[in-house]
């Protein structure tokens, strides 16, 4: 299903532009910002979820790479089958600059191009928390059918409900909810195979990692 929201058309605009030009980070450097902002690099964070799970051969997706700075740390970890879709044109172009051996492609997360299980590892970070909750549902639908094992996220998170949290002005852009959750009670052959909460060195805010595996 095609669904073109107000969340897509602010995000591939000047202020999605902005974005990407505030967070245009090397691996070292976003590292960085993971440990001062929970303790612990991406990178550390990456090994414990993935590294001893996922073939380093695997094909792995990442929904909403942006110019790659995620894909980025994947790659520096020795992975090599690396894909990612973004639905901005400038950060497109960007990543395919960046990521030269990895496979950008211009796309939104409610229309994933690529056949029913086609990937091993299918992973969000920061992603679901920009979609509106009345329409996570067809994410969350083209996530699980395009993955044929793992699905991995990093979001915020709130233990129940979902909380809108005003960006930058804006309070239709961002919300906190528990998103493992969310694929847990849509899909029955999902199971959680690790989670781990994240809390903000310098708030009571929290973010979650979780990886979960298809039955």
């Amino acid at each position: 299903m095609v669904v073109k929201t107000q969340q897509e058309k602010v995000w591939s605009g000047k202020f999605g532009k902005n974005y990407t030009d505030r967070n245009i980070l090397p691996p070292e450097e976003l590292d960085q910002v993971y440990i001062d902002r929970y303790g612990l690099s991406r990178t550390f964070l990456n090994k414990e979820f993935i590294e001893n799970k996922i073939n380093k051969n695997k094909k792995i997706l990442e929904i909403g790479c942006n110019i790659g700075n995620q894909l980025a740390i994947i790659q520096k970890m020795g992975y090599k089958n690396l894909w990612g879709i973004e639905l901005q044109d400038y950060a497109v172009e960007l990543a395919k600059e960046r990521m030269k051996d990895a496979n950008i492609i211009k796309s939104s997360a409610f229309n994933i191009p690529f056949k029913d299980s086609y990937f091993d590892l299918v992973f969000t970070s920061g992603l679901l928390i920009h979609i509106s909750p009345k329409d996570i549902n067809y994410v969350l639908d083209e996530i699980f059918r395009c993955c044929n094992s793992y699905i991995w996220g990093l979001e915020y998170f709130i233990p129940e409900g979902y909380e809108t949290v005003v960006y930058r002005g804006n309070d239709n852009l961002l919300w906190k909810t528990d998103f493992s959750k969310l694929f847990l009670d849509r899909f029955a052959d999902l199971k959680l195979v690790h989670k781990k909460l994240l809390k903000y060195q310098d708030s009571d805010n929290l973010d979650l990692m979780y990886l979960l595996k298809k039955t």
